[in-house]
């Protein structure tokens, strides 16, 4: 049975074409046209569809709440502002991807497929049980197949493309990336978003388990090239 999704738009000509591209795809949707009514019914859905403005409670405080409780469903912003910095602020509070208004059904579809299909890798391979030794380097450890990420023991939340990029980093020790390694490798070469998406979430990421993100230990960056994974081997003490 096709994984249902939830659109949560208030207007009704976008809510109902959200229904029929998804619905035509093989993909059940339901629709909702409120926050406080996204905020009863997401968790029977395997991804969102959240509209960043919406009457009383906004998509920005859905994607908050829902984050709180559950890092890992798919989430994608639809708004209909482009600045930089509105997407940037969706990008930071969780979202794993973004499309603006008015949007291409096709590009919808891949980025909604996209999602999908790495979730259910990432459950594949949780059920499969643990087959590679988790990563530590110092106070952080990344067991991959467990998808989990610690400091000194203590658990990190991060959302799907947080963790994404974290595992293709540690996976790839002092192996420098380009902005548009990472945009092809995680979020697929149909994304054709910017090079901020990347930013966004390495600052966000860097937050998260750096003790200082002004002064990385573990997501360097690489001037001229990008970005790369500390290296356990050059680090000194107890890495």
């Amino acid at each position: 049975m096709a994984e249902r999704i939830l659109c949560v738009e208030d207007d009704p000509d976008i809510g109902r074409l959200l229904v029929a591209i998804l619905g035509e795809a093989g993909y059940p949707a339901d629709w909702v046209t409120s926050g406080e009514r996204a905020l009863e019914c997401w968790r029977d859905a395997a991804l969102v569809v959240l509209d960043l403005m919406l009457p009383g409670i906004d998509g920005l405080a859905v994607c908050r709440e829902i984050r709180g409780h559950d890092a890992g469903i798919p989430l994608i912003m639809l708004t209909a502002l482009a600045g930089t910095r509105d997407v940037v602020l969706g990008l930071e509070i969780g979202a794993d991807d973004y499309i603006t208004k008015p949007f291409d059904a096709a590009i919808l579809l891949a980025r909604v497929q996209a999602l999908l299909r790495r979730r259910q890798r990432e459950s594949v391979s949780s059920a499969a049980g643990a087959t590679s030794a988790p990563i530590v380097v110092g106070p952080l450890r990344v067991d991959i197949d467990k998808h989990e990420v610690r400091i000194d023991d203590v658990p990190v939340s991060l959302t799907a493309k947080e963790f994404a990029l974290l595992a293709l980093f540690a996976r790839n020790p002092g192996h420098g990336f380009s902005r548009s390694d990472l945009l092809d490798q995680v979020w697929g070469p149909e994304f054709d978003g910017f090079d901020h998406t990347v930013n966004t979430h390495i600052n966000r990421l860097r937050g998260k388990i750096e003790a200082d993100p002004a002064a990385p230990r573990y997501i360097q960056t690489v001037w001229g090239v990008g970005y790369r994974f500390v290296d356990p081997h050059d680090t000194p003490g107890d890495a």
